[in-house]
């Protein structure tokens, strides 16, 4: 397999989600772009897990607020 010469220099992510509440569906979305610092010891594999982990906890924080608030 052939390696990317390529560098990469930044990391997105798009997360979402949608839950049914009652008759009505909402759906919810969170996008983070993060720059990656020109040094060598970034581990891309780390930063990534730690993105989406962010992006999808954003996600869950909203439904949940959905959530709450359709109980009230």
């Amino acid at each position: 397999m052939t390696e990317s010469k390529l560098k990469t220099t930044s990391i997105s992510v798009s997360s979402r989600a949608s839950v049914k509440v009652g008759d009505s569906f909402y759906t919810v979305e969170y996008h983070e772009e993060r720059c990656v610092p020109d040094t060598e010891d970034v581990d891309l594999a780390v930063e990534r897990k730690l993105l989406w982990d962010t992006c999808n906890n954003e996600v869950d924080a909203q439904i949940e607020d959905i959530l709450k608030l359709m109980k009230k």
